[in-house]
């Protein structure tokens, strides 16, 4: 394909990318109100975030199957027309308990446009001059994550809008989305007569996810972590997650196929990703929450100070995509990010409901950098290391493992941050002479508490919130080590391996 070619497909392809980030995002800063206004609770917050994330995580290994065998612009398009019913949905929620059903349906659609974008632009372009775009990838991140708080914030403060415009805005850019690549996404079809998908493995991944962040959300609450119901979960969680592994080695077309993750790039990549996805989306998602509850914000200002954070993704991602575009080398950037993250969470640990809103964009735009420099190119790196046939496959299992560290960061991170605010509160209340109830103190609808105990409440999230952060780097620490194993390799001109090397890789099993 021509530059020009390339261009006029780019633009379909990055703003359906930018209508599935921006659904994440956009509900980021208005979530403490959504869930005020629908009398949820801290662990609800958490499930309205998780639900999205965990539909995604499982069904993002079979739709990049399912482009290795398939039109790639029809299954775009299905996904699409998912999450448009997804956001709809969402939008007319009564409850929370619809909301992250819905949630769980949009879900479904967010995974399935991440990851089909990502395969169809390494399908089109070679890695060597991949970089170079995923500088624009990069750059339409940076744009819905930026925007999409500011708009959710502005959407949630205007009374005649409401929060439900925070769903419902998606749909005029993905109708737009679909109109702009039924024009310009020009890609051959493959399909294989013996093509078959492994359902049963997709089954066993999700349901062992499943039960381990069902296990995690109520652990030290509902129950105690020595208890029957952790036994009974964990382990059946372990057993379903070894019966995935058996069935994966012995399909003929496995969802994640166990021969490339045993590879040492993707399997090192796949780990960072795990660690990155799993600091990232656990420690962002509770900024918002932070800045609302934790300060007194409101959604528009909260959406302003996450700015920095996103700036710093913006800045990195296109530079570090140009440097790897023009000197071929891959890795001295990923470990950059890396410890750069780890940083960045480092210092956020620090904060409590009075630091200094200056330090704190400083923070976050450490994070920010670090994000940008590693994330996207752990995806080029693995995509380095596989013949085109195996592309979606391989871009699949790295997106999966970087989708399941985020939703399990979610879940640990959520259940810490709302053991951790009970206990403040209790202290809280304590100290002025009133004695916890057990009610009302998990409610996110701050507005209805009276005045001193909304005070007391502010200063539980804001000192609670460093916690998480510090969990945040530590878990960041094991992809600083995960990338520094990385075998520094030279990106590859073509789109596909060339003989030599495909006579090279091992064999898939059968």
């Amino acid at each position: 394909m021509t530059h020009r070619q390339i261009l006029e497909a780019l633009s379909g392809l990055l703003l359906v990318l930018f209508v599935a980030m921006i659904s994440s995002t956009i509900v980021s800063v208005a979530l403490p109100q959504i869930i005020g206004a629908l009398n949820g609770t801290q662990s609800q917050y958490t499930w309205v975030v998780t639900a999205s994330l965990l539909a995604a995580t499982a069904s993002t290994p079979i739709w990049g199957k399912l482009a290795d065998l398939f039109s790639k612009k029809t299954l775009l398009q299905v996904s699409i027309v998912i999450f448009l019913l997804g956001s709809l949905a969402s939008g007319f929620a009564q409850n929370t308990g619809q909301l992250i059903a819905f949630r769980a349906f949009q879900g479904l659609g967010m995974g399935a446009l991440q990851i089909l974008v990502q395969v169809i632009i390494a399908a089109m372009i070679p890695p060597k001059e991949r970089g170079k775009y995923n500088g624009y990838l990069g750059g339409v991140m940076a744009v819905a994550t930026v925007g999409g708080p500011l708009l959710g914030g502005l959407i949630a403060d205007t009374s005649w809008l409401g929060w439900r415009w925070c769903f419902f805005i998606a749909v005029p850019f993905t109708l737009i989305a679909f109109v702009l690549l039924h024009k310009t996404l020009k890609i051959a079809t493959v399909r294989r007569p013996d093509a078959k998908v492994d359902y049963a493995g997709a089954t066993l991944i999700a349901a062992g996810v499943s039960l381990l962040l069902i296990w995690v959300t109520f652990v030290g609450g509902s129950f105690d972590w020595l208890s029957w119901q952790t036994a009974v979960m964990v382990g059946g969680a372990v057993i379903i997650l070894a019966l995935a592994v058996l069935v994966e080695s012995r399909v003929k077309e496995p969802v994640v196929p166990l021969h490339i993750v045993r590879m040492r790039t993707p399997a090192l990549a796949i780990l960072a990703s795990l660690a990155v996805g799993m600091a990232m989306f656990g420690g962002s998602v509770f900024l918002g929450q932070y800045f609302q509850i934790g300060r007194g914000y409101s959604p528009t200002e909260a959406g302003l100070l996450t700015i920095p954070m996103m700036f710093g993704v913006l800045v990195s991602s296109t530079i570090s995509g140009r440097l790897i575009s023009q000197s071929g080398r891959i890795k001295p950037y990923i470990v950059a990010g890396s410890i750069v993250l780890t940083i960045g969470f480092m210092c956020l640990s620090t904060i409590d409901h009075e630091t200094s809103l200056v330090l704190i964009g400083g923070f976050m735009m450490l994070v920010g950098i670090g994000v940008g420099m590693s994330m996207q190119n752990l995806v080029l790196a693995i995509q380095n290391t596989v013949p085109l046939r195996e592309l979606g496959a391989a871009s699949g299992a790295i997106t999966f493992f970087r989708s399941l560290g985020g939703t399990i960061g979610v879940s640990v991170l959520g259940a810490v941050l709302a053991n951790q605010v009970a206990t403040n509160i209790a202290e809280g209340l304590a100290k002025i002479g009133v004695k916890p109830t057990g009610s009302g103190t998990g409610s996110l609808n701050i507005a209805a508490l009276p005045e001193p105990i909304k005070g007391i409440v502010r200063a539980a999230y804001g000192d609670a919130t460093g916690h998480i952060f510090l969990i945040s780097a530590g878990i960041a620490v094991v992809g600083v080590i995960a990338v520094l194993f990385l075998k520094p390799v030279k990106l590859r001109d073509t789109v596909d391996l060339s003989e030599a090397t495909k006579q090279e890789e091992p064999a898939p099993a059968r």
